[in-house]
Protein backbone atom coordinates (compact mmCIF):
# COMPACT_ATOMS: atom_id res chain seq x y z
CA UNK A 1 0.00 0.00 0.00
CA UNK A 2 2.68 2.52 0.66
CA UNK A 3 3.99 2.06 -2.90
CA UNK A 4 0.72 2.75 -4.48
CA UNK A 5 0.51 5.93 -2.07
CA UNK A 6 4.04 7.20 -3.71
CA UNK A 7 3.18 5.80 -7.19
CA UNK A 8 -0.37 7.86 -7.01
CA UNK A 9 -2.14 7.01 -10.71
CA UNK A 10 1.77 6.21 -12.30
CA UNK A 11 1.99 2.55 -13.58
CA UNK A 12 4.51 0.65 -12.15
CA UNK A 13 7.77 -0.58 -13.09
CA UNK A 14 8.56 -1.37 -16.05
CA UNK A 15 6.65 0.96 -18.20
CA UNK A 16 7.37 3.03 -21.34
CA UNK A 17 7.65 6.83 -21.43
CA UNK A 18 5.06 9.13 -20.33
CA UNK A 19 4.22 12.60 -22.22
CA UNK A 20 3.26 15.98 -20.76
CA UNK A 21 -0.45 15.88 -20.34
CA UNK A 22 0.32 12.22 -18.42
CA UNK A 23 2.91 13.39 -16.02
CA UNK A 24 0.66 17.22 -15.59
CA UNK A 25 -2.35 15.02 -14.82
CA UNK A 26 -0.38 13.12 -12.09
CA UNK A 27 0.73 16.43 -10.31
CA UNK A 28 -2.34 17.29 -10.10
CA UNK A 29 -3.71 14.36 -8.59
CA UNK A 30 -1.28 14.70 -6.11
CA UNK A 31 -1.99 18.02 -5.05
CA UNK A 32 -5.96 17.30 -4.76
CA UNK A 33 -4.83 13.66 -2.54
CA UNK A 34 -1.87 14.79 -0.27
CA UNK A 35 0.84 13.55 -1.82
CA UNK A 36 4.39 14.43 -2.68
CA UNK A 37 4.51 15.90 -5.86
CA UNK A 38 7.29 14.51 -8.21
CA UNK A 39 10.40 16.27 -8.66
CA UNK A 40 12.08 17.48 -11.70
CA UNK A 41 14.18 14.36 -11.81
CA UNK A 42 11.23 12.21 -11.59
CA UNK A 43 9.91 13.97 -14.58
CA UNK A 44 12.92 13.71 -16.77
CA UNK A 45 13.08 9.73 -15.74
CA UNK A 46 9.43 9.20 -16.53
CA UNK A 47 9.79 11.37 -19.51
CA UNK A 48 12.89 9.30 -20.56
CA UNK A 49 11.21 5.78 -20.06
CA UNK A 50 14.12 5.50 -17.13
CA UNK A 51 13.22 3.82 -13.27
CA UNK A 52 12.94 6.77 -10.72
CA UNK A 53 14.85 5.91 -7.30
CA UNK A 54 12.98 6.02 -4.98
CA UNK A 55 11.43 3.12 -6.70
CA UNK A 56 13.32 0.57 -5.49
CA UNK A 57 12.54 1.54 -1.76
CA UNK A 58 8.98 0.57 -2.54
CA UNK A 59 9.38 -2.89 -3.51
CA UNK A 60 9.13 -2.36 -6.97
CA UNK A 61 11.59 -3.98 -9.30
CA UNK A 62 14.81 -2.39 -9.75
CA UNK A 63 15.18 -4.33 -13.44
CA UNK A 64 14.59 -1.93 -16.24
CA UNK A 65 14.40 -4.97 -18.58
CA UNK A 66 10.79 -5.81 -19.83
CA UNK A 67 8.51 -8.67 -18.88
CA UNK A 68 9.81 -11.56 -20.38
CA UNK A 69 7.99 -14.50 -21.55
CA UNK A 70 5.44 -17.21 -19.61
CA UNK A 71 8.18 -19.83 -19.44
CA UNK A 72 10.80 -17.30 -17.91
CA UNK A 73 8.42 -15.66 -15.53
CA UNK A 74 8.17 -16.57 -11.84
CA UNK A 75 6.37 -19.44 -10.66
CA UNK A 76 3.48 -19.33 -8.34
CA UNK A 77 3.45 -20.71 -4.94
CA UNK A 78 1.15 -21.89 -2.68
CA UNK A 79 1.58 -22.28 1.17
CA UNK A 80 -0.85 -22.93 3.68
CA UNK A 81 -0.07 -19.46 4.43
CA UNK A 82 -1.08 -18.01 1.32
CA UNK A 83 -3.98 -15.77 1.17
CA UNK A 84 -3.45 -15.00 -2.89
CA UNK A 85 -1.53 -15.69 -5.27
CA UNK A 86 0.48 -13.26 -7.40
CA UNK A 87 0.25 -11.90 -11.20
CA UNK A 88 3.01 -11.26 -13.50
CA UNK A 89 2.90 -8.59 -16.22
CA UNK A 90 -0.26 -6.75 -15.03
CA UNK A 91 -0.65 -3.01 -14.44
CA UNK A 92 -2.13 -1.90 -11.70
CA UNK A 93 -5.16 -0.38 -13.32
CA UNK A 94 -5.96 -3.94 -14.54
CA UNK A 95 -5.32 -5.69 -10.95
CA UNK A 96 -8.28 -2.82 -9.88
CA UNK A 97 -10.38 -3.55 -12.77
CA UNK A 98 -10.02 -7.47 -12.09
CA UNK A 99 -10.53 -7.03 -8.35
CA UNK A 100 -13.77 -5.47 -9.06
CA UNK A 101 -14.88 -8.73 -10.65
CA UNK A 102 -16.79 -7.01 -13.61
CA UNK A 103 -16.48 -8.90 -17.17
CA UNK A 104 -15.71 -6.87 -20.02
CA UNK A 105 -16.94 -7.31 -23.29
CA UNK A 106 -14.94 -7.31 -26.57
CA UNK A 107 -16.27 -3.60 -27.84
CA UNK A 108 -15.55 -2.21 -24.04
CA UNK A 109 -11.64 -3.82 -24.76
CA UNK A 110 -11.19 -2.38 -28.01
CA UNK A 111 -13.00 1.10 -26.63
CA UNK A 112 -9.75 1.03 -23.79
CA UNK A 113 -7.20 0.46 -26.68
CA UNK A 114 -8.38 3.28 -28.77
CA UNK A 115 -7.84 5.55 -25.42
CA UNK A 116 -4.66 4.06 -24.40
CA UNK A 117 -3.10 4.68 -28.26
CA UNK A 118 -4.59 8.48 -28.08
CA UNK A 119 -2.81 9.48 -24.87
CA UNK A 120 0.45 6.91 -25.69
CA UNK A 121 -0.13 4.81 -23.03
CA UNK A 122 0.93 1.16 -22.74
CA UNK A 123 -1.90 -1.05 -24.53
CA UNK A 124 -3.02 -4.04 -23.11
CA UNK A 125 -1.52 -6.92 -23.49
CA UNK A 126 -2.83 -10.53 -24.41
CA UNK A 127 -3.11 -11.60 -20.87
CA UNK A 128 -5.07 -8.70 -19.35
CA UNK A 129 -7.56 -9.33 -22.06
CA UNK A 130 -7.52 -12.34 -21.54
CA UNK A 131 -7.80 -11.74 -18.08
CA UNK A 132 -10.98 -8.83 -18.48
CA UNK A 133 -12.96 -11.08 -20.94
CA UNK A 134 -13.02 -14.18 -18.38
CA UNK A 135 -12.19 -16.34 -20.94
CA UNK A 136 -10.12 -19.80 -19.41
CA UNK A 137 -5.98 -19.35 -19.08
CA UNK A 138 -3.92 -21.10 -22.18
CA UNK A 139 -1.51 -23.91 -21.76
CA UNK A 140 1.00 -23.40 -18.77
CA UNK A 141 -1.30 -20.69 -16.47
CA UNK A 142 -0.69 -21.30 -12.90
CA UNK A 143 -4.08 -21.73 -11.50
CA UNK A 144 -5.01 -19.17 -8.23
CA UNK A 145 -4.67 -21.15 -4.80
CA UNK A 146 -5.80 -19.80 -2.02
CA UNK A 147 -7.02 -21.58 1.33
CA UNK A 148 -10.67 -21.13 1.85
CA UNK A 149 -9.98 -21.35 5.99
CA UNK A 150 -7.31 -18.31 5.33
CA UNK A 151 -9.26 -16.52 2.68
CA UNK A 152 -8.37 -12.36 3.74
CA UNK A 153 -11.16 -10.12 2.93
CA UNK A 154 -9.77 -9.01 -1.03
CA UNK A 155 -11.41 -11.17 -3.83
CA UNK A 156 -8.83 -13.05 -5.30
CA UNK A 157 -7.71 -12.21 -8.83
CA UNK A 158 -6.96 -15.30 -11.43
CA UNK A 159 -3.35 -15.60 -12.51
CA UNK A 160 -2.64 -14.82 -16.18
CA UNK A 161 -1.23 -17.78 -18.51
CA UNK A 162 0.98 -15.41 -20.72
CA UNK A 163 3.62 -13.34 -20.25
CA UNK A 164 2.75 -9.20 -21.07
CA UNK A 165 4.07 -8.77 -24.70
CA UNK A 166 7.16 -6.39 -24.78
CA UNK A 167 6.14 -2.47 -24.21
CA UNK A 168 6.32 -0.74 -27.64
CA UNK A 169 9.07 1.38 -28.65
CA UNK A 170 9.20 4.98 -26.92
CA UNK A 171 7.42 7.97 -28.98
CA UNK A 172 10.37 10.64 -29.74
CA UNK A 173 9.05 13.35 -27.54
CA UNK A 174 8.79 17.14 -28.37
CA UNK A 175 11.00 19.14 -26.77
CA UNK A 176 9.73 22.53 -24.97
CA UNK A 177 11.87 25.27 -24.12
CA UNK A 178 10.78 28.53 -21.31
CA UNK A 179 9.88 28.92 -17.69
CA UNK A 180 7.06 26.93 -16.11
CA UNK A 181 3.65 29.10 -14.90
CA UNK A 182 2.53 28.35 -11.59
CA UNK A 183 -1.43 28.98 -11.01
CA UNK A 184 -3.08 28.85 -8.15
CA UNK A 185 -5.40 25.99 -7.61
CA UNK A 186 -5.83 22.90 -9.60
CA UNK A 187 -6.05 23.94 -13.27
CA UNK A 188 -8.47 21.41 -15.37
CA UNK A 189 -6.37 18.00 -16.57
CA UNK A 190 -5.94 18.16 -20.60
CA UNK A 191 -5.44 22.11 -20.91
CA UNK A 192 -2.83 24.29 -21.29
CA UNK A 193 -2.22 25.87 -17.74
CA UNK A 194 -2.21 21.51 -16.23
CA UNK A 195 1.13 21.40 -17.87
CA UNK A 196 2.32 24.23 -16.36
CA UNK A 197 0.99 23.66 -12.93
CA UNK A 198 2.96 20.37 -13.69
CA UNK A 199 5.56 22.05 -13.91
CA UNK A 200 6.37 21.48 -17.13
CA UNK A 201 6.59 24.78 -19.86
CA UNK A 202 4.03 25.36 -22.63
CA UNK A 203 4.75 27.14 -25.79
CA UNK A 204 2.30 29.64 -27.08
CA UNK A 205 1.60 30.73 -30.84
CA UNK A 206 4.25 32.42 -32.90
CA UNK A 207 3.67 36.12 -33.78
CA UNK A 208 3.41 35.42 -37.70
CA UNK A 209 2.90 38.22 -40.83
CA UNK A 210 -0.31 37.04 -41.56
CA UNK A 211 -1.54 37.54 -38.35
CA UNK A 212 -0.42 41.08 -38.43
CA UNK A 213 -1.85 41.67 -41.96
CA UNK A 214 -5.29 40.56 -40.95
CA UNK A 215 -4.94 42.32 -37.21
CA UNK A 216 -4.27 45.54 -39.46
CA UNK A 217 -7.07 45.47 -41.90
CA UNK A 218 -9.81 44.45 -38.91
CA UNK A 219 -8.61 47.53 -37.60
CA UNK A 220 -8.83 49.55 -40.92
CA UNK A 221 -11.99 48.65 -41.32
CA UNK A 222 -13.50 49.46 -38.07
CA UNK A 223 -11.76 52.79 -37.59
CA UNK A 224 -13.54 53.36 -41.66
CA UNK A 225 -16.69 52.58 -40.13
CA UNK A 226 -16.33 54.42 -37.10
CA UNK A 227 -15.26 57.66 -39.22
CA UNK A 228 -17.86 57.31 -41.90
CA UNK A 229 -20.60 57.42 -39.03
CA UNK A 230 -18.77 60.64 -36.97
CA UNK A 231 -18.95 62.39 -40.52
CA UNK A 232 -22.50 61.87 -41.13
CA UNK A 233 -22.83 62.48 -37.61
CA UNK A 234 -21.68 66.18 -38.07
CA UNK A 235 -23.24 66.41 -42.00
CA UNK A 236 -26.69 66.66 -40.10
CA UNK A 237 -25.88 69.80 -38.03
CA UNK A 238 -25.07 71.70 -41.49
CA UNK A 239 -27.54 73.41 -43.17
CA UNK A 240 -29.14 72.57 -46.20
CA UNK A 241 -29.53 75.07 -48.63
CA UNK A 242 -29.87 75.15 -52.76
CA UNK A 243 -27.97 76.48 -55.35
CA UNK A 244 -29.98 77.97 -57.94
CA UNK A 245 -28.12 79.50 -61.92
CA UNK A 246 -27.56 83.23 -62.00
CA UNK A 247 -30.39 85.08 -63.23
CA UNK A 248 -27.91 86.81 -64.96
CA UNK A 249 -26.32 85.72 -68.03
CA UNK A 250 -24.95 86.60 -71.55
CA UNK A 251 -26.41 84.85 -74.31
CA UNK A 252 -24.45 85.90 -76.98
CA UNK A 253 -24.13 88.63 -79.71
CA UNK A 254 -27.67 90.17 -81.84
CA UNK A 255 -26.05 89.04 -85.04
CA UNK A 256 -25.94 85.03 -83.59
CA UNK A 257 -29.93 85.22 -84.08
CA UNK A 258 -32.03 85.14 -87.10
CA UNK A 259 -35.88 85.89 -87.34
CA UNK A 260 -37.88 83.58 -85.49
CA UNK A 261 -37.64 81.69 -82.35
CA UNK A 262 -34.73 80.10 -80.83
CA UNK A 263 -35.04 77.40 -78.22
CA UNK A 264 -31.10 76.56 -77.82
CA UNK A 265 -31.29 77.95 -74.30
CA UNK A 266 -34.22 76.75 -72.94
CA UNK A 267 -33.59 73.81 -71.13
CA UNK A 268 -30.05 76.06 -69.53
CA UNK A 269 -31.81 79.31 -68.87
CA UNK A 270 -35.76 78.73 -69.76
CA UNK A 271 -35.96 81.17 -72.21
CA UNK A 272 -36.84 81.52 -76.13
CA UNK A 273 -35.00 84.45 -77.45
CA UNK A 274 -37.72 86.27 -80.21
CA UNK A 275 -36.76 88.26 -83.15
CA UNK A 276 -39.05 90.36 -85.21
CA UNK A 277 -38.17 92.53 -87.95
CA UNK A 278 -38.07 95.37 -85.77
CA UNK A 279 -36.86 94.46 -82.38
CA UNK A 280 -35.34 91.31 -80.58
CA UNK A 281 -36.79 90.16 -76.86
CA UNK A 282 -36.68 87.26 -75.25
CA UNK A 283 -39.76 85.02 -73.65
CA UNK A 284 -39.64 83.47 -70.29
CA UNK A 285 -40.79 80.30 -70.77
CA UNK A 286 -43.45 80.04 -68.10
CA UNK A 287 -47.51 79.23 -68.69
CA UNK A 288 -49.24 81.97 -66.94
CA UNK A 289 -51.55 79.21 -66.07
CA UNK A 290 -50.20 76.99 -63.58
CA UNK A 291 -46.20 77.41 -64.37
CA UNK A 292 -45.84 74.83 -66.85
CA UNK A 293 -43.06 74.99 -69.43
CA UNK A 294 -44.17 75.32 -72.92
CA UNK A 295 -43.21 73.55 -76.39
CA UNK A 296 -42.41 75.55 -79.19
CA UNK A 297 -44.37 73.89 -82.35
CA UNK A 298 -42.27 74.87 -85.37
CA UNK A 299 -45.16 73.17 -87.44
CA UNK A 300 -48.14 75.28 -86.32
CA UNK A 301 -45.88 78.76 -85.18
CA UNK A 302 -47.16 78.81 -81.31
CA UNK A 303 -46.21 77.54 -78.05
CA UNK A 304 -48.09 74.92 -76.37
CA UNK A 305 -48.78 74.13 -72.86
CA UNK A 306 -48.45 70.46 -72.23
CA UNK A 307 -49.91 70.71 -69.00
CA UNK A 308 -53.35 71.80 -69.73
CA UNK A 309 -53.47 73.14 -73.38
CA UNK A 310 -52.99 76.87 -73.05
CA UNK A 311 -51.77 78.07 -76.77
CA UNK A 312 -49.63 81.18 -77.33
CA UNK A 313 -48.83 82.52 -80.66
CA UNK A 314 -44.94 83.07 -81.89
CA UNK A 315 -44.58 86.26 -79.53
CA UNK A 316 -46.14 84.93 -76.70
CA UNK A 317 -49.48 86.35 -76.59
CA UNK A 318 -52.25 83.78 -75.34
CA UNK A 319 -54.99 83.12 -77.75
CA UNK A 320 -56.67 79.68 -76.26
CA UNK A 321 -56.64 77.45 -73.61
CA UNK A 322 -57.14 78.86 -70.21
CA UNK A 323 -53.84 80.77 -69.99
CA UNK A 324 -55.12 84.08 -68.38
CA UNK A 325 -52.41 86.48 -70.21
CA UNK A 326 -49.32 86.46 -72.64
CA UNK A 327 -46.05 85.08 -71.31
CA UNK A 328 -43.65 87.48 -69.05
CA UNK A 329 -40.73 88.84 -70.71
CA UNK A 330 -37.23 88.97 -69.48
CA UNK A 331 -34.63 92.57 -69.20
CA UNK A 332 -32.68 92.39 -71.92
CA UNK A 333 -30.17 94.77 -72.70
CA UNK A 334 -26.26 95.65 -74.72
CA UNK A 335 -23.18 94.69 -72.50
CA UNK A 336 -20.00 96.27 -72.57
CA UNK A 337 -18.87 93.89 -74.96
CA UNK A 338 -21.46 93.81 -77.18
CA UNK A 339 -23.08 90.90 -76.36
CA UNK A 340 -27.21 90.52 -75.12
CA UNK A 341 -27.67 90.45 -71.31
CA UNK A 342 -30.29 88.83 -69.91
CA UNK A 343 -32.00 89.27 -66.16
CA UNK A 344 -34.67 87.03 -65.76
CA UNK A 345 -35.12 88.53 -61.87
CA UNK A 346 -36.75 91.65 -63.45
CA UNK A 347 -39.75 90.51 -66.38
CA UNK A 348 -42.54 92.39 -68.04
CA UNK A 349 -45.81 91.21 -68.24
CA UNK A 350 -48.85 92.53 -69.28
CA UNK A 351 -51.48 91.89 -66.67
CA UNK A 352 -55.52 90.67 -67.93
CA UNK A 353 -57.40 93.88 -68.44
CA UNK A 354 -54.80 96.47 -67.86
CA UNK A 355 -51.57 98.21 -69.83
CA UNK A 356 -48.73 96.14 -71.80
CA UNK A 357 -45.34 96.62 -70.10
CA UNK A 358 -44.28 95.04 -73.36
CA UNK A 359 -42.97 98.32 -74.72
CA UNK A 360 -41.61 99.48 -71.45
CA UNK A 361 -37.56 100.22 -71.93
CA UNK A 362 -35.44 96.88 -71.45
CA UNK A 363 -37.92 94.48 -72.49
CA UNK A 364 -36.68 94.70 -76.29
CA UNK A 365 -33.97 95.93 -78.15
CA UNK A 366 -34.77 98.04 -81.57
CA UNK A 367 -32.57 98.45 -84.27
CA UNK A 368 -29.94 95.73 -83.27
Amino acid sequence: MAEEKILGRLPKWPRKALNNSVIAAEQAYRKRSGLPLLTDADIEALKAGLQMSWETDGGSATSSAPATSAASAPAVIATPTATAVATAGFSPEVEKWLAAGKKWSKSAIAAEQARRKRNNLTPLNDAEITALLGEPAGTGSAAPVASASQAPAAPSRPAPAQAAKPALPNVPQIARTGTATRYVGTPAVGTSKAAAAGGISGVGPEETPVDQRRRRLVWSAVVAFLGTWLIAFFRFFLPRTLFEPNTVFKIGYPTDYSLGVDTKFQQKYRIWVDRTPDRLFVIYARCTHLGCTPDWKPSENKFKCPCHGSGYDSEGINFEGPAPRPMDRAHIEIAADGQIQVDVSKLYSWPKGQPSHFDDDGAFLKGV
